[in-house]
């Protein structure tokens, strides 16, 4: 076992026999906590798995959001926005709520953020002044 699988196989440990599949749950576990480039990699290994099939789309759109966060972190807010769009465009072809997770939320924040980085001309991160986003984690938050 790799060392990223060993990772990733931490970070999902605690998600194992619920009605999702862990790579799924540990996605938002690791989004709410600021770890958006694990949250990218947990969910990178169910969106290859399924990369083709009716959700990999919707996979991809997640790993889009998360990713568009790592580079916001890392103050590379061009490339944060790219990746919002990218994100969006993936995440709008799917119905409202899928996998217990309200869409129109996540469509919301993208919208947000993208404001946001335009209001500021691609100069001022609103990482610091909009602070990090939660997400509902589905099945568990109600």
């Amino acid at each position: 076992m790799s060392k990223k699988s060993q990772r990733i196989a931490a970070l999902i440990g605690d998600h194992r026999g619920h009605q999702f599949d862990p790579h799924y749950l540990g996605y938002f576990t690791c989004f709410n906590q600021g770890l958006y480039y694990e949250a990218h990699d947990v969910l990178e290994e169910l969106w290859l798995a399924d990369r083709r099939g009716p959700l990999g789309d919707f996979y991809k759109g997640l790993i889009q959001f998360a990713g568009a966060f790592v580079h916001l972190q890392k103050n590379r807010l061009k490339p944060a926005s790219a990746l919002f769009k990218l994100a969006q465009a993936n995440l709008v072809k799917y119905p409202p709520r899928l996998e217990e997770l309200d869409l129109g939320v996540i469509l919301h924040l993208i919208t947000a953020w993208l404001q946001a980085l335009e209001a500021g001309q691609y100069s001022i991160n609103p990482l610091g002044s909009k602070g990090m986003p939660r997400l509902a984690v589905p099945g568990v938050d109600r």
